[in-house]
């Protein structure tokens, strides 16, 4: 496994007054920003099987989301971010079984794995970051992103990051107070918006998905699709 950030999040359904409480709260708006996401995999989706997500961030280059730790349950997700690009070649060799390709570099080895564009959206977010009352600001920042998707879903996300698989019960219960404090049903959820995407568009390929996340659940234990990464 490449090494990396731990990103523990958890996805909401943002109202209209989001952001008045964000403000609130002592929320700082850092930015509001546009940009594209394409995806890319497989084309039976082989890296979202095995729950890795491929993406390159419009003006940021490549992300590949691993997911965390085995057995991860309840309303949150948790994945380790690898943005190096030889790390991030090297973890797809991995899981797609391929060896001897020599290079750090992904745009190569899209041909060589069989990778190919299969999603790729513009959002609108909102990122703000916010410090629980009497909290440590070091250890504490949490950030939100209020995002709408050019194909008109809208979701919140609030994200947490730690390099310590040992930090991730306190993150999580500081993403769940926040939640609260904003407002969040207690069991709401909401699918991330790659999943929303392929739901639309590529029905056939989502329905795929969840009958081979059901499988795994059943046997794993593990999360279901809908609160998957996206």
């Amino acid at each position: 496994m490449a090494h990396g950030l731990i990103e523990v999040e958890r996805k909401f359904v943002p109202g209209p007054g989001t952001e008045e409480r964000l403000q609130e709260l002592g929320g700082t708006l850092e930015h509001r920003v546009t940009f594209r996401d394409t995806y890319y995999d497989t084309r039976g989706l082989s890296l979202m099987q095995a729950d890795h997500w491929l993406r390159q961030r419009e003006d940021r280059g490549w992300e590949l989301k691993c997911p965390g730790a085995a057995g991860v349950s309840g309303l949150h997700t948790e994945y380790m971010e690898v943005t190096a690009e030889p790390a991030i070649v090297a973890q797809l060799c991995e899981v797609l079984g391929a060896e001897g390709l020599g290079t750090g570099v992904v745009a190569d080895v899209l041909g060589p794995l069989g990778l190919e564009e299969v999603a790729s959206f513009v959002t609108k977010r909102s990122a703000w970051k916010l410090v629980l009352p009497g909290a440590d600001e070091e250890s504490s920042l949490l950030r939100v992103d209020l995002d709408m998707a050019d194909f008109g879903y809208a979701v919140g996300e609030v994200e947490a990051l730690v390099r310590e698989e040992a930090e991730v019960p306190t993150a999580l219960e500081k993403i769940h107070k926040l939640s609260s404090m904003l407002g969040v049903p207690a069991q709401e959820t909401a699918p991330a918006k790659l999943i929303v995407y392929l739901q639309r568009f590529r029905p056939q390929d989502y329905q795929h998905l969840l009958e081979v996340n059901s499988s795994r659940e059943r046997s794993q234990g593990t999360k279901h699709l809908d609160s998957s990464l996206g």
